[in-house]
Formats: C-alpha cells, structure tokens, sequence
C-alpha cells in the first residue's frame, strides 16, 4: 500500500475518496496530523509544498486559466501573476481554501482536464489584459505554431461581450515573428500610441554585413532593439553589439535600444523618443524644421 505522500506526489491533488482507494483513513488522519498533506479545500488535499496553479484549480472545483494557463502551455508572458488564475462554472461560489488564487466565472467552463485549451487560452488573455500583455501571449502562440493567424482573428471576431474588442484588436496586431516578450511589448507600445511602419525582425543586408532587428522601418531606416540584460551582458557581446550598431551607422539605419526598464516603466519616453527619431528622419516633413528653415533663408 503506498503512502499518502506518494499519492500526492504523483497526483498533485486527491480527494478523500481517491485517496482512500489507495490508502487507510488512518493514513490520511495520520499525515494531516503530522503536516505532511494539508486539506485545501473541502475532501481535497495536496502537499504542502504543492503551490501550482492545478493544485488552485481543484481546490476551487474550476480549471487553470488566463495567464496561469498560458504558462502551462509554454506560452510566453510579460509577467508572472501574482496568484493562480482559475476560471469556475458562472453562479459558483469561491470556496474556502488556504490556496489564494484570482477567479473568474464563466459559462462554458471545460469538464475534462486541469487547464482551459490553448486558443481558448489565448482569448482569454487577450480579451481580459491590457493590450500589452494580451499581445505578448498571442504574439508567442503564433510563434510557436499553436494557432494561425486567420484562426485567432476568426475566433475573435466570434467573441462577444466585455473585451471583445480589445481582442479583436489583439488578434489583428498579433505577428509570430516577434522573437521575444519584451519585443512584442515594444510593438504593443508603438501601436497603442498610433506609430505605424515598424514590422518584426527586420532584415538588413548586404554583400558584407547582415542584421537582424527586432523592430524596423524600413522606409525611415529607422530600427529599435528590445535589449535583455541576459543577451548584452559580457564584453563579448558589447565588443558585438558596438560593431554591429557602428556598421548599421554607416549604412544610414539610426538605432534606437531600449532596455526592460524603459519598456516596462517608461513607455511615455519610449513614444517620445520614437516620434523624435520620425521627425528627425531625411525626408520626413517637420513644419517645425521647416519653418526655420524658410526664416533663415529669408534672412
């Protein structure tokens, strides 16, 4: 007969009744006793180390969902929730349990399983985070194949209620080939603020050079990095990356690098710093340029 502990190891979660099948009540009784298993909710029980999303889930009779489950499958996000996101059937009640956790209600909740499904997953993000967040999640579910473009734009437009059109507009701004989180945060922020023209990983070549950027216009010759401390962070990758912006230079291409913090907490300068670059750009029309300009010819 195997323990409770190892049950719960192998399960994450177990009711009463499960756990009975496989151990003696004086097994359960015995291992609450001693803390080795904790009850988190009603006839549920789990170990005390076990903190992840499923364990939220079948303490509250609901499923993993929104960003708790976008983790789940692989999905990339801009930031952690602070608590298991767990979706329950509508007109259900939060249930006591120690296992803090953010609910949602909904109609159509799934019977099988511990997680809603990816595409329902993505709408979820997408319909209830601010565009920034929902667009990362999307972003990474077109990168890495789970859905297609025409798919998620179709199941969008099929939503209906709050934060319907916000994802709608997610689903449209959603492009696989942004590379990373902070990047399809980059764009969001671009986007948001009506700056147009700059697509992901934009591809400068020629004979003796090749660059990739993770955001450019290619018209404006204008790119931007979303830099990663992770990526930059020896004198390696600095001798690398100081060539690399020296030959982009020379080429006529202006790049502008943000680091997480600027993306993350200083978007009004991100934008500004955007629409400075634009202004500053050979052809562009600045009335503000070309007013000194017709003064000092006039003087």
């Amino acid at each position: 007969m195997p323990a409770v502990v190892d049950v719960l190891r192998r399960d994450g979660t177990a009711a009463f009744g499960e756990l009975r099948a496989l151990v003696s009540g004086h097994a359960i009784r015995a291992a609450l006793a001693a803390g080795t298993i904790r009850r988190i909710a009603k006839g549920v029980y789990a170990l005390p180390t076990a903190l992840d999303p499923i364990v939220a889930a079948r303490a509250q009779g609901g499923v993993v969902s929104h960003l708790s489950a976008a983790i789940l499958h692989g999905f990339d996000v801009l930031a952690m929730p602070d608590k298991p996101q767990i979706t329950v059937p509508r007109g259900q009640h939060r249930r006591l349990s120690p296992v803090d956790c953010e609910l949602h209600w909904a109609d159509d909740v799934p019977s099988d399983g511990h997680c809603t499904g990816k595409l329902r997953t993505i709408l979820d993000c997408v319909r209830t985070l601010p565009f920034v967040e929902g667009l990362t999640v999307a972003d990474s579910a077109l990168r890495l194949g789970v859905v297609d473009r025409s798919q998620l734009m179709v199941a969008a437009a099929e939503l209906r209620g709050p934060g319907s059109l916000r994802a709608r507009r997610a689903a449209a701004a959603a492009d696989g080939r942004a590379e990373s989180p902070l990047e399809s945060a980059l764009r969001a922020i671009l986007i948001e603020a009506g700056i147009s023209g700059f697509e992901p990983q934009v591809v400068v070549r020629d004979r003796s050079f090749s660059a990739r950027l993770d955001l450019g216009n290619s018209e404006l010759m204008i790119g931007a990095e979303a830099e990663s401390f992770a990526h930059h962070g020896t004198r390696a990758a600095l001798a690398r990356d100081c060539r690399r912006q020296v030959s982009l230079t020379v080429r006529g291409w202006r790049l502008l690098r943000f680091s997480w913090e600027d993306v993350m907490f200083d978007r009004d300068w991100v934008v500004t710093a955007f629409r400075d670059a634009i202004a500053g750009s050979p052809g562009h029309h600045n009335p503000a340029t070309a007013l000194v300009g017709r003064r000092g010819a006039a003087a």
